[in-house]
């Protein structure tokens, strides 16, 4: 029947509307749930649901609110009894380039990169601004560490710029608990080091220029080139191993050590990831035959320089989400 109803959905001349909205409310699905995918099956269940009920709509709200509203309950419904998404800085300190890389952790629920494309719409140059800061992995991960509630409350007044009062209907609470809650959450947030009112610069043409010198040395393998491009205190991260590493020296330590298995990798562009540059690397098939995937690169950039790459090698489901091909030939 729900297979039947789906289907129905696109043929559905008031589900138009409905859909109109499914960018902006896969944006906030995302942030609430920190997974493209389910954000992607938070969001269909959103419309199914609001196209099921569309009968019982009568105006008496906007259409975005009653949209939001019903997203809310499902994404708070899907956090129940489950653990927050997170990312290895939030399991202990930075390891040494020399010792164990540490296990997986398949218990845990990582925090996932999104495609720029799905939730950002270059129609408002101000909104992407904001967008773009607003799923950036460090904000997003903050987000985490939030109750579900406070989440909400703040995405919905901080990000969207809700009112309180519209907030506390949506949430059914009082306006003094919203603000509550937002203070909370700000506190929280601020102690995290990130902001919604601060969006980074896109980027420009010395960026783009070492965003190309990247790529190349890193192909290379030239530890040398690579200095000068990696900040000294910059990280990097692995999901969903433990370990994470912190300042150039123990990057690069690593990368020729027990990370020497990516020399001889290929790297190629991928669809920008939570507002930051991202690309596909392919490690040389132990077949001895082109190249087979092994991690989305996402890199943080500032005052010319990369001050974080997070290197996701969940591939099979990142890689199709990302438009990247599933290996290289020679």
């Amino acid at each position: 029947m729900a297979v039947m109803e789906a289907s129905a959905l696109t043929t559905t001349p008031a589900f138009g509307q409905l859909e109109e909205h499914r960018r902006a409310l896969t944006a906030y699905c995302y942030r609430m749930l920190g997974s493209p995918f389910e954000a992607e099956d938070a969001v269909q269940d959103t419309l199914l649901r609001a196209w099921r009920s569309l009968e019982s709509f009568e105006g008496r709200a906007a259409l975005r609110s009653w949209l939001y509203r019903i997203a809310t309950n499902v994404c708070l419904d899907m956090q129940k009894g489950r653990e927050r998404r997170a990312l290895p800085m939030d399991f202990g300190p930075a390891r040494s380039p020399d010792g164990p890389i540490g296990d997986t952790l398949p218990e845990v629920a990582w925090l996932e990169p999104m495609p720029d494309g799905l939730v950002i719409s270059e129609s408002d140059p101000a909104d992407v601004a904001v967008a773009r800061e607003t799923v950036r992995l460090a904000f997003v991960a903050a987000l985490q560490r939030l109750p579900p509630r406070q989440r909400a409350a703040l995405i919905l007044c901080e990000v969207l710029r809700w009112k309180a009062t519209e907030v506390a209907e949506l949430l059914d609470t009082s306006v003094a608990s919203v603000n509550s809650s937002l203070q909370r959450a700000r506190a929280t947030l601020d102690a995290s080091g990130v902001s919604a009112s601060d969006p980074p610069p896109a980027l420009d043409g010395p960026d783009r220029e070492l965003l190309a010198r990247y790529v190349e040395a890193f192909e290379r393998y030239d530890m040398d080139a690579l200095t000068s491009l990696i900040h000294e205190d910059a990280t990097q991260s692995m999901p969903p191993y433990e370990l994470w590493l912190s300042g150039r020296d123990d990057i690069l330590s690593w990368w020729v050590g027990k990370g020497a298995g990516c020399r001889g990798s290929r790297v190629i562009p991928a669809s920008a990831a939570n507002g930051s540059p991202a690309f596909g690397q392919y490690k040389p098939s132990e077949t001895g035959y082109g190249y087979d995937p092994w991690a989305l690169q996402v890199l943080e950039i500032d005052n010319g320089q990369i001050i974080e790459l997070t290197f996701f090698l969940g591939t099979e489901a990142i890689f199709p989400l990302f438009g990247l091909p599933a290996r290289l030939g020679t």
